[in-house]
């Protein structure tokens, strides 16, 4: 049992004739992702490393076993795009950053409303090792194992797997549920898939300063079956400064790292000092 995705899941590219859609699609096929198809209104009828492409999401559907998207539309057109796949498809994972917050509140609104999985914006996307990849990350940092992770940030989640790795702890799979104020899933969402999935026995929560996504998450931990190991980015960041998300921002006192780790650590959950610290916890958390 894999989460959310697995080697079979068929999977549309939206926005594939561009540099950044076409590069990782080489990338996503090379792994051994099943990429289905291509979409780009105005380019149907080419061919992009082998993969067909449609003017529609509608059109795509028609011809392939298509479950989810991944979107690789400028920030302009990326609510366009959304919409489209959240009419279509099960899940969609959005890499597109800068996307507006009233365009992001409209994708979410309408993806609750429909029963869709939405990964970001502003995501890394998602990758269970060993079997298939639906986003950007490097996947030679990866390998499988039983160590779930969940990052608002994806070269954060990068770092701390290739040390998972290194120290022979391999990974069910990673999320990156996006750096952006407003994104379509949450922490919380992503635990209970972990809490329910039998290949994972441990969790690593890497957060960042800015909102109250790692406190909320802190109370679904307290009922956890499962150790969390955590880590929040940003211990020293001043207040009113934006640091590299949207979302990593400190405002009026809140949204700190010293209350998001006080709340882990309440918890009951392991918080990592240093990123290289998170193998050494995660090994004395696990079964």
């Amino acid at each position: 049992m894999s989460i959310l995705i697995n080697k079979n899941t068929g999977v549309i590219v939206q926005g594939i004739t561009g540099s950044q859609g076409s590069f990782h699609t080489k990338l996503m096929l090379d792994y051994g992702t099943e990429v289905v198809a291509g979409v780009t209104p105005g380019r149907g009828g080419r061919d992009v490393h082998g993969v067909r492409v449609y003017n529609t999401v509608a059109e795509a559907i028609e011809v392939s076993d298509a479950e989810a998207s991944v979107i690789f539309v400028p920030a302009p057109f990326a609510l366009d795009a959304a919409l489209e796949a959240i009419e279509h498809l099960k899940l969609v994972a959005i890499i597109t950053e800068g996307i507006p917050v009233h365009d992001a509140l409209k994708i979410k609104a309408y993806a609750k409303a429909e029963g869709v999985r939405v990964i970001g914006p502003n995501t890394a996307g998602i990758i269970v090792p060993g079997k298939s990849k639906l986003g950007i990350m490097p996947a030679e940092v990866f390998i499988p194992g039983k160590v779930g992770i969940i990052s608002r940030s994806g070269t954060l989640a990068y770092e701390i797997a290739l040390t998972l790795t290194e120290a022979g702890l391999g990974q069910s799979a990673l999320v990156g549920i996006g750096g952006d104020p407003v994104v379509g899933t949450d922490f919380i969402d992503i635990l209970k898939l972990y809490e329910a999935d039998p290949e994972t026995e441990a969790v690593v929560l890497i957060g960042e300063i800015g909102g109250d996504a790692e406190e909320r998450a802190s109370e679904y931990i307290k009922n956890m079956s499962k150790p969390v190991v955590g880590y929040i980015a940003g211990v020293t960041a001043p207040e009113g400064k934006r640091m590299g998300h949207a979302g990593a921002i400190i405002s009026h006192g809140k949204g700190t790292a010293k209350s998001k780790i006080e709340a882990l650590e309440k918890a009951g959950a392991e918080v990592a000092g240093i990123p290289q610290k998170i193998p050494e916890l995660v090994k004395k958390v696990l079964p």
